[in-house]
């Protein structure tokens, strides 16, 4: 998929980084990091095509009201735009079920595969979680492993373990 136009914006929050991009049908990315040029180039990576352009107010009070929640996480995270992430159909499909696990609850990879009708696709589901590009919005961070560790996170394990504790303390 080609993308003429995708507007950029990042800014520091309690993560680190947030980098937020859209375009005309809406949230295309949204990646947390350590360091906003490396968070520019996974954005490239993922959109050759894309002339990147400066964000313009709709978007940059999508990412404010972002990294204000993050700062005083309640429920779930608000998006004023909306979410239009590209991906396979069953990436598609992984993503709208990881939508409905609701802050502070969890599941596991193959509970998501039951969930997308293919039982047996847990490390499928996994590779979906993994190419995420809307981290927060869509919540792969509640994927846990069956035993319900902590497995391999996109953004980093840190950041997911201190996003579930977070959605813990929420449902207290």
């Amino acid at each position: 998929m080609s993308i003429c136009h995708l507007q950029v914006s990042s800014q520091p929050c309690r993560l680190g980084w947030l980098l937020i991009a859209a375009d005309q049908q809406g949230l295309r990315a949204l990646l947390p990091g350590d360091d906003p040029q490396a968070l520019r180039e996974d954005l490239h990576q993922r959109f050759p095509k894309a002339e990147l352009q400066p964000a313009g107010p709709d978007l940059e009070e999508c990412l404010a009201n972002i990294c204000h929640w993050l700062e005083k996480p309640c429920g779930e995270i608000p998006a004023s735009l909306p979410l239009a992430p590209t991906g396979t159909a069953f990436q598609q499909r992984v993503w709208q079920a990881l939508r409905n696990i609701r802050a502070g609850q969890h599941c596991s990879y193959r509970d998501v595969a039951h969930a997308v009708g293919q039982p047996t696709a847990s490390r499928a589901v996994a590779r979906a979680c993994a190419a995420n590009p809307l981290a927060l919005l869509i919540p792969c961070h509640r994927v846990l492993r069956s035993d319900g560790g902590i497995s391999g996170y996109r953004w980093g394990v840190e950041r997911k373990r201190a996003l579930l504790a977070e959605e813990q303390q929420l449902n207290a």
